[in-house]
C-alpha cells in the first residue's frame, strides 16, 4: 500500500517557516522565493486537510496543531539527516557496528585493544557511544552493549567478560616513608560519586580501619579517579583492570589488598545468540570474548 507521506520539499519548507515564524526567512534559508514557500505550505495543508498557520496580513503564526506537527517533523528530518550522513561515511564494501559501552571501560580497556580487531576485520568499522545507565537494547539502534550485569538486559543474550575488582591506588610519592598498614586512614581518599559507600564496604571487607570513610573528593568516572591518583591528589579505589599498565610502570602503587566484595561483572549484551557465522556482530563478539579470556 502506498504510504501517505507529504513531499520532502513541503516538509522542509514547513519546518523552516515554523522555526523562524516567517515565510521570508524560511525562503532565505532554502534559497527559494517567499511565494514558493507559501505554495509548498499550502500544498502541505491541502494534503493533510489541516490549517497549520494563521495568516494575519503579512504575518503568519503557527496554530497549536501546527506547532506539534513542526516538532515531530523537525525530529524526523534531523533523524533522516543523521542516518544519511552516517551511511555516507561508510565504506562501500564494508560493514559497521554501533556499540554502547561504559566510558571508562572503553578508554582504559577496549580502545587500546581495538587495533587487533581492526587488523583481523579491516572492513568492519566500530562506532562507540557512551551509555552510563542500562537501557532497553531492542530498538535502541545499537548492535550490542558492553555493561554490567543488570535486570534491564532480561531477554537479551548476556556473555560475561571480566570481573571488576576494586583496589586502592595512589602515586608512590604519597606514601613514601609511611607504613601502608596505617597510612590509608591518614591519606586523602577519592570517591566515585555513583558508589559513595565503596570505602566503607572496603573497610568492612579488609578489616582496615578508616575513621571516616565518607570524607574526600568525589568524581563521576573511574577515569577521573585514576587521573586524580596519578596527580597525587589521594588514594583512589578503582578497578584493577583499568590501571594494570600504571602499576607495571610504577606510576601508581597499591600496597593494600583488593576489595573482593565490592565487585561487578562486565558483560557483552547481544539481541541474538552468538553463532559461527561471519557477520559483523558475530565477528566482534568472538573477538571480544577472546580478548576478555586472555585478560582474565
Amino acid at each position: 500500500m502506498r504510504r501517505k507521506i507529504p513531499s520532502h520539499s513541503a516538509l522542509m519548507a514547513f519546518e523552516a517557516a515554523a522555526r523562524y515564524g516567517s515565510f521570508a526567512r524560511a525562503a532565505d534559508e532554502l534559497a527559494l522565493t517567499e511565494g514558493a514557500i507559501s505554495r509548498q505550505i499550502g500544498r502541505l495543508e491541502a494534503f493533510l486537510g489541516v490549517t497549520l498557520f494563521e495568516r494575519i496580513g503579512n504575518r503568519v503564526r503557527l496554530r497549536p496543531n501546527g506547532a506539534r506537527y513542526a516538532a515531530q517533523v523537525r525530529e524526523t528530518l534531523d533523524r533522516l539527516e543523521h542516518d544519511s550522513r552516517y551511511l555516507m561515511g561508510q565504506p562501500e564494501d564494508g560493514a559497521s557496528l554501533d556499540i554502547a559501552t561504559l566510558p571508562t571501560f572503553a578508554t582504559r580497556w577496549l580502545i587500546p585493544r581495538l587495533k587487533r580487531f581492526q587488523s583481523r576485520h579491516p572492513n568492519i568499522t566500530l562506532h562507540l557511544t557512551e551509555r552510563m545507565e542500562p537501557f532497553i537494547l531492542s530498538g535502541s539502534g545499537f548492535d550490542a552493549a558492553i555493561h554490567f550485569e543488570h535486570p534491564a538486559w532480561t531477554g537479551m543474550r548476556t556473555h560475561r567478560l571480566l570481573h571488576e575488582v576494586l583496589v586502592p591506588v595512589c602515586h608512590p610519592a604519597l606514601i613514601a616513608g609511611l607504613n601502608p598498614a596505617t597510612a590509608l586512614d591518614a591519606l586523602p581518599r577519592l570517591h566515585r560519586r555513583q558508589n559513595p559507600d565503596a570505602w566503607q564496604l572496603y573497610a568492612e571487607d579488609t578489616g582496615i580501619t578508616l575513621t571516616n570513610p565518607a570524607i574526600g573528593a568525589r568524581y563521576d568516572l573511574h577515569a577521573m579517579l585514576i587521573e586524580a591518583a596519578l596527580a597525587g591528589l589521594g588514594v583512589a579505589l578503582v578497578p584493577r583492570l583499568y590501571i594494570e599498565t600504571q602499576l607495571a610502570e610504577g606510576r601508581l602503587v597499591s600496597p593494600w589488598p583488593d576489595g573482593q566484595s565490592i565487585s561487578k561483572t562486565f558483560c557483552l549484551i547481544l539481541p541474538e545468540p552468538i553463532r559461527l557465522s561471519d557477520g559483523p556482530v558475530q565477528a566482534f563478539a568472538h573477538w571480544l570474548l577472546e580478548e576478555a579470556q586472555a585478560s582474565s
